[in-house]
Parts: C-alpha cells; structure tokens; sequence
C-alpha cells in the first residue's frame, strides 16, 4: 500500500471512529452512511445524471476560456505596448470573484447553460492567460537573440521558441483554473441552478439529508481529483519535455 492510500485509509478510519461517538451521526454521518446515500442517489439516476451535468459545464467552460486567453497571453508576453494597454484590465477584473457576476451572467445570457458555462471561461480565463504571459515573460533574451541571429523570422520565433517555452507556463495554468472551474459552477449551481452537483448539495439540505450532502461534497472531491490526475498524464504525454526542462510540475 502506498503511502497517499494509507493516509486515506487512516481518514476514512478517524472519520468512521468519530461518527456517532465524538460527533452527532446526524451531523457527521460514517463513511459507510455516506456510501449507502451515494448507492441511494446512483439507484435513482439522481448522482449520475448531476455529474454529467456538471461536468459537460466545467469541461466546456474550462476549455472556452483556456482557448480565448492562451492567445492573448501570449500576445501581452510577446508585445510590451500590447501589456501596457491591457494589464490594468486583466488586473482589476481578475480580482472580480465569478460567483459576484452570477446575476449579471443570468440576466446577460439566460438561466440555461450559457450563463454557467461563460461564468467558467471567465473564472478559468484570466489564470491562464496571467500564467501564459509568465511564460512568454520568462523566456531568456539570449535565447531570442539566438533564434534571431540563426535566421529566424517573426513567425518561425513566435512557433518555435516563444509557443513551446511558455506551454509548460500554460499547462500549469489550466491546471490551476480547473479548480477555479469546479468552485465556480458549484456555487454557481447552488445560487442559480436546477440541476448539477452545486444543486444537490444545496437542495439536500431541505430534506435534513446531511448523508446526500456528504456524497455529492465527496464525489465532488473525487472528480476533481481524477480530472486533474489525467490532466497531469495527458500534459506529460503532449509537453512532458518543455515541463521537464522548465521544472515545472
């Protein structure tokens, strides 16, 4: 058993000895309580069905906003005018938490999809695009300077050089905007949603479930653990010599 398991094991187990002896199993109920009320909501379609829901919103949202400021990131990297016209924006709106536009996104673009999915790219965009233009930011001059002087035009600079650098500085920063992703379409779904994860957590409370609760705050765990585990394997399997030469992780 390795040591990330047995760690786990150890939390399950501390989890199970104080349910019911330390704290309330009303308040706090067992692993094996929870488990019964994730099999109870699986059973019912219920579980399934907001997964999906609030995975295809957190994929589709994560990937918008990636692809509309990776570009932009690197053009404020590449282009000291271009970062002195737009970093006063990109730092005062990336202060700007997404749950706080909730309401404006409703009444901009509706109660269905599209509002959650653009209050995503929006919570996903300016972490990427801040860590992209890092990247371009932190590419050494004597390298560009070498690309120049063997030949290399503005065009084979910015493919061969400037794009592949800054990836690792990408990579990193859709990484870091999955977890924005996951917190903002939760608590997107439980201010303005009737469907999702966000959803069931907050609607179980008016059935005094704390079980229901406890199986979609767990299963919201899981998910965002597996999907970042993939994210790492695909980002080592696509860029894994521009992360290791980078250092980054």
């Amino acid at each position: 058993m390795t040591l990330s398991a047995s760690g786990l094991v150890v939390i399950i187990i501390l989890w199970q000895l104080a349910s019911g002896t330390l704290v309330d199993a009303f308040i706090l109920p067992s692993p094996l309580a929870v488990l019964r009320a994730a099999a109870e909501l699986i059973e019912d379609g219920t579980l399934p069905a907001d997964v999906a829901v609030s995975l295809f919103r957190i994929v589709v949202g994560w990937l918008i906003g990636s692809a509309l400021s990776i570009p932009v990131g690197l053009l404020i990297g590449s282009s000291g005018m271009v970062k002195r016209a737009i970093d006063p924006i990109v730092h005062f709106f990336r202060f700007i938490p997404a749950l706080a536009l909730v309401t404006l996104f409703i009444l901009w673009f509706g109660v269905e999809e599209q509002s959650k999915i653009a209050l995503i790219a929006y919570a996903v965009s300016f972490i990427v695009l801040v860590n992209t233009a890092t990247g371009v930011a932190a590419i050494p001059r004597d390298k560009l300077d070498a690309a120049r002087i063997l030949g290399a035009n503005s065009r084979q600079l910015f493919l061969w050089v400037i794009a592949p650098a800054a990836a690792p500085y990408a990579f990193v920063g859709m990484r870091i905007a999955m977890t924005a992703a996951f917190v903002t379409i939760i608590g997107a779904e439980i201010i303005a949603g009737r469907a999702g994860l966000g959803y069931l957590v907050w609607t179980a409370r008016l059935y005094f479930r704390v079980d229901w609760i406890f199986a979609g705050v767990v299963t919201i765990g899981v998910l965002g653990f597996v999907a970042d585990r993939v994210w790492v394997a695909l980002g080592r399997r696509l860029f894994g010599r521009y992360i290791a030469r980078s250092g980054l992780y």
